[in-house]
């Protein structure tokens, strides 16, 4: 079996190892030759090529299995459209008429909902940020490069937490820098091990839906998440500046109910109580506010 990673950064690592240890050929695109040599360490075969230069990509080869999961680097002078949208039309075009499965990591950032209901994968998308509206059109440019629905797999991920993750945040609650978000607001997370795992066992399916909410068992409060976070880490209760115009965003609650009944018990971390110690006493972690 032979496995392309298109973006193979903090969840791509973890699948690439994954799929290493069932004995995949795992190849990833990457941009530099730096991260090239990690990722050959790693066992994995790297090639240098970028998602916005089409020239680049004619070394992609034929794959049975496809992860896309390109993220947003805002150090590359790009736009998130040009990233989000044309790089993946751009990797299509060459890869679609080849290519086995296709997975699509996307967010649940479609769904402007913001009044604390619980979504799912039937739930309207109207997304209530431009972050949001990108994330829905890449899905359709994805879609529409596949004649079966069963070959391209859309898996609308919360927010990433894990060993590793940003120390910036366990900084500033150290430091009671105020936290400028609706502490009643919630959140909705994955650990990034379950993020992998669960992508493993899709790739495994052959009968799968269309689209998966990839989230844990249950949304969190803002203030309750950061509360922890402060024990955890022996700080004072953290302090929160809430603009009143801003009390309803980011305020859904994403249900994981398809991935449960379709995947069983897969969770290692099925909320965040269990997570956040260890990604705590791993490395750091840093949800979305």
């Amino acid at each position: 079996m032979q496995a392309l990673i298109i973006g193979c950064g903090y969840l791509g690592r973890r699948v690439a190892a994954l799929w290493l240890t069932r004995g995949y050929k795992v190849l990833a695109l990457t941009r530099s030759q730096e991260n090239a040599a990690t990722l050959r360490a790693l066992g994995v075969d790297p090639i240098v090529g970028d998602v916005l230069a089409p020239p680049a990509l004619r070394d992609i080869p034929v794959a049975d299995i496809v992860l896309y999961a390109v993220g947003y680097d805002r150090h590359a002078g790009t736009g998130k459209r040009e990233v989000y949208v044309q790089g993946l039309a751009n990797v299509l075009m060459r890869i679609a008429p080849r290519s086995g499965r296709f997975l699509y990591v996307s967010s649940t950032s479609v769904y402007g909902q913001d009044n604390g209901e619980w979504i799912d994968e039937l739930s309207p998308c109207v997304p209530a940020s431009v972050e949001g509206e990108i994330c829905l059109e890449a899905e359709e440019i994805a879609r529409s490069h596949f004649s079966a629905a069963a070959n391209c797999t859309v898996l609308r991920f919360s927010g990433l937490y894990g060993p590793g993750r940003l120390l910036r945040r366990i900084e500033s609650v150290r430091g009671q820098e105020p936290i400028r978000a609706n502490p009643d607001g919630f959140l909705n997370l994955i650990h990034v091990d379950d993020g992998a795992r669960i992508v493993e066992a899709l790739a495994e399916r052959t009968n799968v839906a269309a689209t998966y909410l990839v989230t844990d068992n249950n949304p969190v409060r803002r203030r309750d998440y950061y509360s922890r976070l402060a024990e955890l880490i022996g700080a004072a209760s953290p302090i929160f500046q809430s603009d009143p115009a801003d009390a309803g965003r980011i305020n859904k609650r994403c249900s994981n109910a398809r991935i449960r009944a379709e995947l069983g018990d897969i969770l290692r971390f099925p909320t965040f109580e269990v997570g956040l110690p260890d990604a705590i006493t791993s490395g750091s972690a840093c949800p979305p506010t």
